[in-house]
């Protein structure tokens, strides 16, 4: 499902102009993307958890030389489902 499929749902769904529901969509991502650059975690309830992980720097392998090389430490977004997602998946 792309994001116009999304905004188009969501406003079907909820009676809502899918002008209305884009900027809502819009506000929620900014809005997430803005709390985890900031280190904090967002918690919905029954759905998920979105978090920002550290990953340390480590030592890579070009697959096609087989050199050696450094990939440096950088901060990664994380998801964990909540119970309710995981059961409506089951």
């Amino acid at each position: 499902m792309t994001k116009a499929d999304l905004i188009a749902t969501v406003a079907a769904d909820a009676d809502i102009k899918k002008a209305e529901v884009e900027k809502v969509l819009n506000a929620l991502t900014d809005t997430i993307e803005k709390a985890l650059k900031e280190g904090d975690k967002i918690t919905l309830t029954g759905f998920g958890t979105f978090q920002c992980a550290r990953r340390a720097a480590r030592t890579g392998r070009n697959p096609r030389t087989g050199k050696e090389i450094n990939i440096g430490a950088c901060s990664v977004p994380r998801f964990k489902p909540g119970n309710k997602l995981k059961e409506a998946l089951k």
